[in-house]
This record gives structure tokens, sequence and C-alpha cells, in this order.
């Protein structure tokens, strides 16, 4: 796909996400960039001129009040809410390095928290003013002693005309994104602006989306793919993507599928158990106003991906608008910033049965992502 034919006369700079912010507030200022929804009440949204609005006036604060300068760690522990997008590109605007991760519990020790607060050696935070509170209470969470911590949500804390942009370019260090921890401690991936914009871009090429596509995550942004796929690959294209909050998917996993019918979303997914559970959890009856034609990619990743769940999901929902031909293995970790391989959606996935262990005959199918290089 050629870079000038898919985006006309305002192709995007591709040098830092600071500038290609600026670019789409410039030349898409009145497109929603971001929507947070619940689907059935909750909407917020910023179109793209008011986030870069937000993250300037954030920025300045952070630069004056705070004395935040490039190169400082910055904990960004925000629930599932649109205050992260804000928080998370005014770091970027001052050169601070972002440090995604979940908010701890006030009741409970989250060693993983301190972990990240004593590797990448954050000595602040951001989050909303309620878990600030929470946090900074009659007793001062124990995995953050030495953070500061300032809820970014209150309207006091913006300073437009102060902010300053910094020297940055490809090599400034942007994110530390930090791996699960299921083998042992976070291990914390040092992401350069260079490798987000290069990831974004690949996904691009591996995908082929249509143009202007809505996207559409309930991922958490403090994981990989959740950040790179439903926060930076929809703003490097410039176009709108719903976010909803995980917990909202997983009450009801119909919300998923209802938000994809609302919003006429063409780019969405997860790992394989979501679409297993859409299976498993959606009754005859919620099907009845689903509409899943829109529907262009359906990526499935950061798992093993299940033949069965593929077939299972595709007789489902066909009924309800579904194409099979957008289901689209993929396979992506951290240490790569995301994407390794997988699409496009019109190339189907190669199937392949393995052992489970030497000692086991039961067989397993999966999917197997394919290769961009090799195309």
């Amino acid at each position: 796909m050629d870079f000038e034919d898919f985006f006309g006369d305002h192709s995007p700079p591709r040098d830092h996400y600071v500038s290609i912010l600026e670019h789409w507030a410039k030349h898409r200022s009145d497109q929603v960039s971001f929507c947070f929804t619940d689907v059935e009440s909750v909407e917020l949204t910023y179109t793209f001129a008011e986030l870069w609005g937000e993250v300037r006036a954030l920025a300045g604060y952070l630069q004056g009040k705070c004395r935040i300068r490039p190169g400082d760690r910055v904990l960004l522990l925000y629930p599932p809410c649109i205050d992260f997008i804000t928080g998370f590109f005014a770091c970027h605007a001052i050169g601070a390095i972002a440090v995604p991760a979940f908010p701890p519990r006030s009741n409970r020790k989250a060693s993983r928290i301190r972990s990240i607060v004593v590797d990448a050696d954050a000595k602040f935070a951001l989050t909303t003013g309620q878990i600030a509170e929470r946090l900074t209470g009659k007793t001062w969470h124990e995995d953050l002693v030495g953070v500061q911590i300032l809820g970014t949500d209150d309207p006091a804390c913006r300073d437009f005309d102060r902010y300053r942009m910094p020297t940055i370019d490809p090599d400034t260090l942007a994110v530390l994104q930090y791996t699960s921890g299921s083998t042992g401690s976070p291990k914390g991936v040092m992401l350069t602006q260079g490798n987000l914009v290069a990831n974004a871009e690949l996904i691009w090429h591996a995908f082929e989306p249509p143009k202007n596509s809505i996207g559409m995550s309930w991922l958490p942004t403090y994981h990989d793919m959740g950040l790179v796929g439903g926060i930076l690959m929809p703003l490097f294209l410039g176009t709108t993507n719903v976010l909803m909050s995980p917990m909202t998917f997983l009450q009801r996993p119909v919300r998923w599928l209802q938000a994809i019918t609302k919003y006429k979303v063409n780019i969405t997914g997860g790992p394989n158990f979501a679409y297993q559970l859409c299976v498993d959890k959606i009754d005859e009856q919620e099907l009845q106003g689903l509409d899943l034609s829109s529907l262009a990619i359906a990526f499935n990743g950061a798992e093993p991906i299940r033949s069965s769940t593929l077939e299972a999901f595709k007789r489902k929902f066909e009924p309800v608008g579904f194409k099979g031909s957008a289901s689209l293995p993929c396979y992506g970790m951290a240490e790569t910033t995301l994407i390794v391989t997988g699409g496009p959606s019109e190339t189907r996935p190669v199937l392949q049965s393995f052992d489970r262990c030497a000692l086991d005959e039961k067989r397993v199918q999966v999917a197997e992502a394919g290769c961009p290089s090799a195309r």
C-alpha cells in the first residue's frame, strides 16, 4: 500500500508522535480522535484539536508547576479512561518517558508496581484525582513511596501558555513498556519515538486497513496490544478509535459487538479467549440488533489462536453480518513494540497441529499468522 495514496495531501510526519498529533490537529481538527464509551450511556470524546489542546495545556503544567524534565520517568496509573491519553501524550510533549502500569489497590501490596518504580527510577505518577486521593490518603501506598502523584483530571492542572516543546526526535526515549511479569519480575522495554512510529507503520502495511477506518478497543492500555493497537496505531492513521473498559467487555461480552454495531467499526481485536467468550456467553436474544457487516479486520493475538474458535465465531455471527475473511491472526510482544507477524486479512490463516507434550496424545490445531515481510 502506497503511503501517499492512502493519506493523500496530508501524510503525517514520521519523526515522533507529538508532531503526528499536531499534524492531525491541524488537518483533521474537528474529527473525533478518541471516544470512550460503555455503549449504554457514557460517551466522552476528543476531537484531534481538543486532544492537542488538552495535551499542550497539561504539558505546560507539568513543565512549570511540577518541574518534570525531559528524560524523567513518569508512571501512568490511570484506570480505563480517556484521561490516560492526555497524560500519555503530555509526557511525550515534554520529553518525559511514559511508564504505563495498572494502579495498585490501596489495601494490597502490589510488588509488581514496586518493582517497576525501582527499575524505572520513577519519581512522578499521573492518574485521576480519585485514585490520587486514594493512594495518598492517611496511609501512603507503600509501593509508591518516593513518587509524587498527580490527579490530572483537575482543570487546575492546565497551563497552556507555559508549554515549550523540547527537542524531540526519533531517538528520543518515549516509553518504558513492561512485560507482564508472569515468569519473573517485569522487565522494561525501552521504546523510542522511532520504534513507536515504525511499528505503527508496520501494522498499517500488514493489516492494509480501509481508508478512514473506525477502530475499537477494550484492551488495557498498560498492555502492548492495547497501547499500540488501541492508541498509537489510530493516531498514526489520523482515524477515530472507540475505547471501552476491559471490565465493560468482560461483564457483558455482547457490549463489544454492540459497540461495533453502534459506531460501524472497521477494525477491532483481542486475544483468542475474547472471541471464545463471545461464542460461549452471548445468547440468541442478545444477537438481535447486532450488525457486524462493517467489520473488515478482527485481529486475534496475544495468546495461542485456536482454529476451532475462529470457526465457531464465524458460524455464530455470520447471521449478523460477520465475514470470516475479517479474521486476522497475528503475533506480537512487548519486546518488539508490538507486531511481529500477521496479515493481511485477505490471506487465509494456515492451520497447524502440534502435540501438547511428548506424553500427551491429544493434539491442538492453531492458526498460524502470516508474515508481512514474506509477501
